[in-house]
């Protein structure tokens, strides 16, 4: 579940990042009663559900007829932290896959992520960063990180690591470049490891966000972020 909105007084259209058909958007009516079997709290963001819906080719709204919980979170809805990097995840890959088709390892990674994250007792305030790098693997441009040598840059555009400074402003010096080859290969087990100020993991943040709109036509700029910044000091 990526976004809702209302539409008129009976209905809400939801975006879902699905494992069978990728991005699509349904329209749902809400409920009438607590016996419903569409639960308004279903449709919060990055809830996971499973769906049945008769998709039909060229409808740009589905009818959705079931939504059942894949998993109810036991934490992230009760923890500012955790709702907080929930939120912003939501926003972020409302943007990101807006044309993504059927990507079953996608999917995964993404379910896999918010359920790590669901269970994690401590040790999860880099997830965020981690869960952007690492999401770059699944939409084409994760850089190759067997490329760097030390005193290299990192050219933001070609997603590559260089000694020759680009023409363009769009590239880490060695010093930063140097942090992200290492930052890249940390994952949710190791991430606990690594050590980040406030204003460090701000800039990183600012740094991925930067490198994610250079790859991603008309990607915005996302109001969860100041929230979840404001959190994470």
């Amino acid at each position: 579940m990526l976004h809702t909105i209302k539409y008129g007084e009976s209905r809400i259209i939801t975006d879902m990042f699905t494992r069978e058909t990728g991005r699509m958007s349904f329209i749902v009516p809400l409920p009438k009663s607590q016996k419903s079997r569409l639960k308004k709290q279903y449709f919060q963001p990055m809830t996971l559900l499973e769906i049945e819906s008769d998709i039909r080719q060229r409808v740009q709204l589905q009818k959705l007829k079931d939504a059942r919980l894949l998993g109810a979170y036991t934490s992230i809805p009760f923890s500012a932290e955790k709702l907080s990097v929930s939120l912003f995840c939501a926003e972020f890959l409302y943007h990101a896959l807006r044309s993504e088709q059927q990507n079953a390892p996608l999917f995964a990674y993404i379910s896999d992520s918010m359920q790590w994250l669901d269970t994690a007792a401590e040790g999860f305030a880099n997830f965020h960063l981690t869960f952007l790098m690492r999401l770059s693997r699944f939409l084409g441009f994760y850089p190759n990180l067997d490329d760097y040598t030390d005193g290299c840059i990192f050219d933001l555009r070609a997603a590559s690591f260089s000694h020759q400074v680009p023409v363009h402003r769009d590239f880490l010096q060695p010093d930063e470049a140097r942090r992200i080859q290492l930052l890249m290969r940390m994952d949710y087990s190791t991430m606990h490891l690594f050590r980040l100020s406030h204003h460090e993991r701000n800039r990183i943040i600012e740094v991925l966000l930067t490198y994610y709109r250079l790859h991603i036509p008309q990607f915005p700029e996302l109001k969860s972020l100041s929230v979840l910044q404001a959190l994470w000091k």
